[in-house]
């Protein structure tokens, strides 16, 4: 392995934001800081700051919306990174001075401490992060139609006039109008239909 990589010379804390993100670079060997300030959490932008570094760094960086792809891209231009557990960081979720700032420089102060602190993981790849949001989306379709379904009164004694069908699945793609009480006939008609096809 390289040395380098093994040593590097300089640590770097990145608090991710969706507007912008708080960089704090911290010297490996004298615990300085050396360089505080933002930059946009977009590709070009990243890359534009962290390709141009001679020695690789050590990145620590926060579990969130932005780390898969931003962890991928550091990586890409040479660097260790660090995914830090959020919900592990007692240090920074305690801390009553909680800034952006003050979030990127405890990072990078654990990463330079010991990567260990920061309890990281690793996020799976890119195909992997598409399958995984393909199958959260059929859930949630799922689980919406679900709800949907067992809105419409069921099969039993309802005060308000007869019931409505039976709002199981297997019944719930057949167009019943001859039984379904009028004043359910709008709203829900079109619906059916469009299941039924």
């Amino acid at each position: 392995m390289d040395g380098s990589k093994e040593h590097p010379l300089m640590t770097a804390g990145v608090d991710l934001g969706d507007n912008y993100s708080y960089l704090c670079l911290i010297d490996q060997h004298s615990g300085e800081v050396m360089e505080e300030g933002r930059l946009r959490p977009t590709p070009e932008a990243l890359r534009r700051r962290f390709a141009s570094h001679e020695r690789p760094l050590r990145i620590a960086i926060e579990t969130g919306t932005h780390s898969p792809w931003v962890s991928r891209l550091l990586k890409e231009c040479g660097h260790e990174v660090l995914v830090a557990n959020a919900r592990k960081l007692r240090l920074i979720y305690a801390n009553k001075r909680k800034t952006d700032e003050v979030d990127a420089e405890n990072l990078g102060r654990l990463a330079r401490l010991d990567p260990k602190l920061l309890y990281p993981l690793k996020h799976r790849g890119e195909d992997s992060q598409a399958h995984l949001a393909i199958i959260r989306s059929r859930q949630a379709l799922v689980g919406s139609r679900t709800q949907l379904v067992n809105h419409v009164p069921k099969e039993r004694s309802s005060p308000s006039g007869p019931a409505c069908p039976s709002a199981r699945p297997r019944a719930s793609t057949t167009e019943r109008p001859s039984t379904s009480p009028r004043r359910f006939g709008r709203p829900w008609g079109p619906y059916s239909s469009r299941s039924a096809r």
